[in-house]
């Protein structure tokens, strides 16, 4: 069973570890150093950003990384993604990383996504689905996005994390349960 707590200073140096990785490397464009980690993700952190930054635990173990956010609290981003698909009011997005390969390939990926759904639920009632773009090119995550349950609904050029893997996104949605 996943679990998750925001991350703090002192899972900086983790995260950098895994951001190194060459199959975290590839997809998550980011510098390694300490310092940099902690330019990165440090607001996040300290509440001065207003994305979520989370650690999933399996087993009481860290075992990757979620990023969470509403997407009209990134006007670019919103504008950039509602180019390819109606973006409804209330709409969440997340990223994700696995930080060790030899965790990969276990179905970890899958059910992390289905565990920080369901919390996403619980915690921003308001969220009316959880939008999600995966460069074209990155199979494990969009395969993971579709065992997870998200269904692909557009396709097309968006700013990649990484520019050598280019522009081709797909964008995958998860609507909010209907109660009964």
């Amino acid at each position: 069973m996943f679990t998750f707590r925001r991350l703090a200073e002192h899972d900086l140096p983790l995260l950098g570890h895994w951001l190194r990785q060459p199959h975290v490397a590839r997809w998550w464009n980011h510098e390694t150093s300490q310092e940099a980690v902690a330019r990165d993700f440090g607001p996040a952190i300290r509440g001065e950003e207003p994305s979520e930054d989370l650690l999933a635990h399996l087993g009481g173990r860290p075992i990757g990384l979620v990023q969470r956010c509403r997407l009209s609290d990134y006007p670019a981003y919103l504008a950039e993604l509602a180019a390819l698909i109606e973006v409804p009011d209330g709409a969440m997005t997340i990223d994700y990383l696995i930080g060790e390969v030899q965790e990969t390939g276990h179905g970890h990926g899958p059910r992390m996504i289905r565990s920080v759904i369901r919390t996403t639920w619980n915690d921003h009632p308001d969220a009316s689905c959880i939008l999600v773009p995966v460069q074209a090119a990155n199979r494990a995550s969009w395969r993971a996005l579709e065992k997870a349950g998200l269904r692909r609904v557009a396709e097309g050029d968006l700013e990649p994390d990484n520019p050598a893997e280019g522009r081709a996104h797909y964008v995958y949605r998860i609507d909010r349960p209907i109660p009964d």
